[in-house]
């Protein structure tokens, strides 16, 4: 059992290295394309382009993945997605319409934070460790979408749409496209991970499940902390004149 147990940390490791590597060092940037889609496009293109920034968006289709490990009916899943785009709304409107913004690095540490907080859940440290259950599970995941909502709300003001004048439109469209994305990756965790649970190994595959969550929050966590030191150097260098190397 316990050669079973490495193997499969092994493979989710690897997996989720694998994914991290792929993915780049911002997790929530959007393309020039998207950016010009969504600034002329219509209702359509932002719905399309909030489901691309979900499926695409692998610190919380991981946050995500840890959130329905233990769920075992569909009704439940579009229960808890629906708190997250709820808390992606609220902060996505008011902070992009209030012109409230941060470093995009540091939220999106935050949000890897999160990661490793649904794994450490998971493996009951909150009552092992400290001797207490862990907070309410779906008042965490609309947390997770109030600070997922004010990243994105940062992105968007860097590409001026908090000027359009259809921007309560297109924020609502983006929303409804990010809602559909969610139902579609979540449909495919769910239908794998109930193959899963039919196997006497599905309690060592959630361990090493958690166990590669908390290590990928830890990637994560470094390269957006990277990123923040990276992006503060050359603001840095800009204002005194001066470059980097790369």
């Amino acid at each position: 059992m316990r050669d079973r147990f490495s193997k499969l940390l092994c493979v989710v490791s690897g997996a989720a290295g694998m994914m991290l590597a792929a993915a780049g060092a911002v997790a929530h940037s959007v393309s020039e394309q998207a950016q010009q889609r969504m600034l002329i496009g219509g209702f359509s293109d932002a719905a399309w382009i909030g489901a691309e920034h979900m499926l695409t968006g692998y610190d919380h289709l991981l946050f995500l993945l840890g959130v329905m490990l233990f769920l075992t009916r569909f009704s439940q899943i579009v229960v808890f997605i629906t708190a997250f785009t709820a808390g992606h709304t609220i902060t996505l409107l008011f902070a992009t319409l209030a012109g409230i913004t941060a470093n995009p690095y540091l939220v999106d540490a935050v949000i890897a934070l999160t990661v490793a907080y649904k794994a450490f859940e998971n493996l009951d440290l909150f009552r092992r460790w400290f001797g207490r259950p862990a907070p309410n599970l779906l008042f965490m995941v609309f947390v997770f979408g109030l600070i997922h909502g004010f990243g994105l709300s940062t992105r968007l003001q860097q590409m001026t749409l908090a000027k359009d004048p259809e921007l309560v439109t297109k924020i609502i469209a983006f929303n409804v496209g990010v809602e559909f994305g969610q139902i579609a990756a979540l449909a495919l965790m769910t239908a794998v991970v109930r193959v899963w649970r039919t196997s006497t190994a599905f309690p060592a595959f959630t361990r090493a499940t958690n166990g590669a969550l908390i290590a990928a929050s830890a990637v994560l966590l470094v390269m957006q902390v990277h990123g923040y030191v990276t992006s503060s150097q050359d603001v840095a260098a800009l204002s005194e004149g001066v470059s980097y190397p790369s």
